[in-house]
């Protein structure tokens, strides 16, 4: 993506948030966390009491944090997806992006040059606007080789150092493969699943909110 592409696309951002800041919601008081991702924060398949969204927000909540938790997410995206709909993402209050994209691609083998370029696109979109960021790392599928796998499981570390993000190393930590906090496919956390992955996560998320509740 061009640079002056980009640019534009920032621009179409902060416009967006500007106008949507005029909404009494964006007065509540509250600090909005952003997720931007695919099935696995959109809860697919799940009761909407049961996905990522509402459990994290329960958590936080909690916490005596008030804090609401968007879904920015949507299933079967890519990383080319969320690229794409990025900046239309980001309206409105925003102190927190979760950006969770990677899993799809490396379940249909997408070169991991590419899916490297467009999460780097996305980081450099959320630092033109300051935004925080937790990027939710992903592994490749272990049949797509060692070669695969050392090309992909690279670029999370890698662009946190770039961007000097906070990396949650990979989103399904304590989950993966454990038949009994998973779906029938194998592949998406049931609801126990989804309560193992918001304890694991809720401190990287009150850590960055209060940095930012600090600036």
């Amino acid at each position: 993506m061009a640079d002056g592409y980009v640019t534009r696309l920032v621009k179409v951002a902060v416009l967006s948030s500007a106008l949507l800041w005029a909404s009494p919601d964006a007065w509540a008081g509250e600090q909005v966390v952003l997720t931007v991702g695919d099935s696995l924060t959109a809860g697919y398949g799940l009761a909407t009491a049961d996905g990522f969204v509402a459990r994290l927000q329960v958590a936080l909540r909690q916490r005596d944090r008030q804090v609401r938790v968007r879904n920015g997410s949507v299933s079967g995206d890519t990383t080319a997806g969320g690229r794409a709909r990025l900046a239309w993402t980001l309206t409105g209050r925003i102190d927190l992006v979760i950006l969770e994209l990677g899993a799809n691609d490396g379940l249909r083998g997408v070169d991991p040059a590419v899916t490297r370029r467009n999460l780097d696109a996305m980081l450099d979109m959320l630092r033109q606007l300051r935004l925080p960021v937790l990027l939710a790392g992903m592994l490749a599928p272990p049949n797509l080789g060692p070669g695969y796998a050392q090309a992909f499981n690279s670029i999370y570390p890698d662009l946190a150092r770039k961007y000097g993000v906070t990396l949650y190393p990979f989103f399904l930590a304590g989950v993966a493969a454990r038949l009994e906090l998973n779906q029938n496919d194998g592949l998406h956390p049931n609801a126990a699943g989804v309560q193992v992955i918001v304890d694991a996560m809720t401190p990287y998320v009150l850590d960055l909110l209060d940095r930012k509740e600090g600036d």
